[in-house]
């Protein structure tokens, strides 16, 4: 009887010292590790060398690795490395992303420091879903990066009813250095006027608003302002964007519109992308009008083909490097692990 007492009063302590130390260190760090590859088939349809054969390789576009970190006390922590080719066609490799995140009891709140996303890139590559084809319009003629060194807060209200972010960073971008004593800031609002069956931060009819303010190295203007409206369902992605840009004394702007449709119980979609840039609106004839178009099959959750064409032409007229590369046919696929 005695030594059922003394081991039912063991079993009792033991269960205590261990829900003692649970509530002392509630959290235990989570580290988790991935990527993601982009990779392609891209076929010129015209001839580019001069000779018999249009030009065509093969390559690896992005290999994205992920380090993600989670902490007690709502502490997170982020690395990305970014491999890609060069000029030469080389594997170079540079760092996208390393920041540490704070949100303070698991609030509305998330205070971030370090080479993080800017406000708006992240934002409309997730609406559109497929990086895997190219950078969007302001990323593909470098208006903007979707990675810079700075300080900020993510905010999300109401089931992502309103979300945003708003960023103080240095504005030549993940690639381009750290600059001079000029800065940029950043922010983002996008407004859930609608619901869908869609409730992700970029999910139902939306209004969305970007402005970014700042001065390049060496202190000329850099302003960036974009409106947007959007809808997407679990089936179907609609949106509209006009960008207005100022370096220096230069205006430009971009009109962008892009469609996705998922057929439904299948895993095949189709894309469509047109994307107008008129680099100087001062001046005229200097519009580009890139159109793309495709079909893509999600072949398992983390495998996506795409076989698409990416059309560019000049209001202008096309120099003769330009007339060989600007229409291209592609097979493109993207995989994570």
């Amino acid at each position: 009887m005695h030594a059922r007492l003394l081991a039912a009063l063991c079993a009792l302590s033991l269960t205590a010292l261990s829900a003692a130390a649970q509530s002392q260190n509630p959290q235990a760090p989570q580290i988790t590790v991935g990527g993601v590859v982009y990779g392609q088939y891209l076929y010129q349809l015209k001839d580019s060398g001069g000779g018999a054969a249009n030009q065509n390789d093969f390559s690896i576009q992005r290999a994205y690795l992920n380090v993600l970190g989670r902490f007690s006390g709502g502490i997170s922590t982020r690395v990305t490395t970014d491999i890609q080719p060069n000029a030469a066609g080389n594997q170079q490799i540079r760092l996208k992303y390393a920041f540490v995140g704070w949100t303070p009891n698991n609030g509305n709140l998330t205070y971030k420091f370090g080479l993080t996303q800017t406000p708006y890139i992240d934002w409309e590559e997730t609406l559109w879903d497929y990086r895997m084809q190219g950078p969007i319009a302001v990323d593909r003629n470098g208006y903007m990066s979707s990675s810079d060194f700075g300080a900020g807060v993510d905010g999300h209200w109401n089931s992502e009813a309103v979300n945003a972010q708003f960023l103080f960073f240095n504005g030549e971008g993940y690639s381009g250095g750290t600059g001079d004593n000029h800065k940029d800031v950043g922010g983002r609002v996008s407004v859930r006027v609608s619901k869908t069956n869609d409730m992700s931060r970029v999910g139902g009819l939306r209004l969305t608003g970007y402005a970014g303010l700042g001065k390049a190295t060496g202190g000329a203007d850099r302003n960036r302002y974009i409106g947007t409206a959007s809808y997407r369902t679990q089936q179907i992605t609609l949106g509209a964007e006009f960008v207005s840009t100022k370096d220096a004394a230069t205006t430009g702007s971009i009109l962008s519109g892009f469609g996705v449709y998922k057929f439904n119980k299948s895993k095949v979609a189709v894309i469509g992308r047109i994307d107008v840039l008129d680099p100087d609106t001062d001046t005229p004839d200097n519009k580009q009008t890139r159109g793309i178009a495709g079909v893509s099959y999600q072949a398992q959750s983390n495998l996506r083909l795409l076989a698409d064409v990416d059309l560019l032409s000049y209001e202008g007229g096309a120099t003769p490097a330009q007339d060989a590369t600007r229409n291209r046919a592609l097979f493109q696929l993207q995989f994570t692990f």
